[in-house]
């Protein structure tokens, strides 16, 4: 069901969803979050329908801000809230979707109208699609939520914002860039948990200004106490991690396509599956536990740690 608002007020908006959970007969108590998506028309599809087949594994209530900029100097000065809610079905996934178009100096104070839309006591969640803050944390809308999600894939410059996301690190930040990693950080874990060797040397294969290959790489460096050589490939993405030790070496090879091929030092080689993962499997990752990431933190600052191995984790 939907229901379109024009120039309207976060109180009617609640009304609108009671109204559209009593048509369908659907009750608001079992979501169990309120995701906050602030991104552009641009993004605004792709971003929903994430967020809308997330929400089958994390029902939810998503907020989606849309931020519209002026056409004329006359809009600079008309401030006004458009909205569409959208309840049940197809039309928001198991949970309830309101899409919020901010004109004027409503734009400039969006938490305004986000805050009396949470749901009451439960977790908040803000995803940046695009165009994210320098400091998450300190956003308006990013200090309504215990989780803050951002995605450097999604700026022209990766490795730079990396270095933004080190220096405004706050508990509670992520990044999809880091997500899309577990698969690697997982196979890794399960690799060296069978070597049983001590890692003398890594390299981390990827195309260039990949930042989940430099997260990556950031990451062995502090588990495992080792410097990790950057090595560039044609892609996609990362395409490879080897670890030395005095036996040989423990390989996983992903040159292209849904497929790697590990090889551990005096054992066959075996082909395991590491695909591409699509966005809403990294936003249900990221859904399934809201506490800081420690590890997030661990991969930003990098450095050689404690010699510790990643199957520690």
């Amino acid at each position: 069901m939907k229901i379109d608002l024009t120039d309207t007020t976060a109180s009617k908006i609640n009304k609108a969803l009671v109204q559209g959970r009593r048509a369908i007969g659907t009750p608001a108590v079992g979501m169990v979050l309120t995701m906050v998506i602030v991104t552009d028309e641009e993004n605004a599809y792709d971003s929903i329908k994430a967020a809308e087949e997330a929400s089958h594994e994390h029902p939810s209530r998503t907020l989606v801000v849309i931020k519209r900029h002026a056409r004329t100097p006359k809009d600079r000065t008309k401030s006004h809230l458009d909205a569409e809610v959208r309840v049940g079905g197809a039309d928001a996934g198991t949970g309830e979707t309101v899409v919020l178009r901010t004109y004027g100096e409503v734009s400039d104070h969006a938490d305004s109208v986000v805050l009396p839309l949470l749901l009451p006591d439960a977790p908040v969640v803000v995803w940046w699609p695009v165009d994210a803050p320098e400091n998450p944390a300190k956003d308006p809308l990013g200090a309504l939520a215990q989780r803050r999600i951002t995605d450097m894939y999604a700026v022209e410059t990766p490795l730079a914002a990396l270095e933004q996301r080190v220096a405004s690190y706050t508990p509670g930040d992520t990044d999809l860039a880091w997500t899309r990693l577990t698969p690697w950080r997982s196979m890794l874990a399960a690799a060296l948990d069978q070597a049983k060797e001590t890692i003398t040397s890594a390299a981390v294969e990827s195309e260039a200004d990949n930042p989940s290959a430099e997260l990556l790489a950031r990451w062995l460096e502090a588990r495992l106490g080792v410097s990790v050589e950057r090595v560039l490939t044609a892609g996609p993405v990362v395409t490879g991690v080897r670890l030395g030790t005095a036996r040989g070496e423990v390989v996983i090879d992903r040159p292209e396509g849904p497929l790697a091929t590990l090889t551990l030092p005096g054992q066959p080689s075996r082909t395991l599956a590491l695909k591409v993962r699509a966005t809403s499997e990294l936003i249900a990752e990221e859904l399934r536990r809201l506490d800081a990431d420690e590890m997030y933190a661990v991969a930003l600052r990098g450095g050689t740690g404690d010699g510790q191995t990643a199957a520690d984790d």
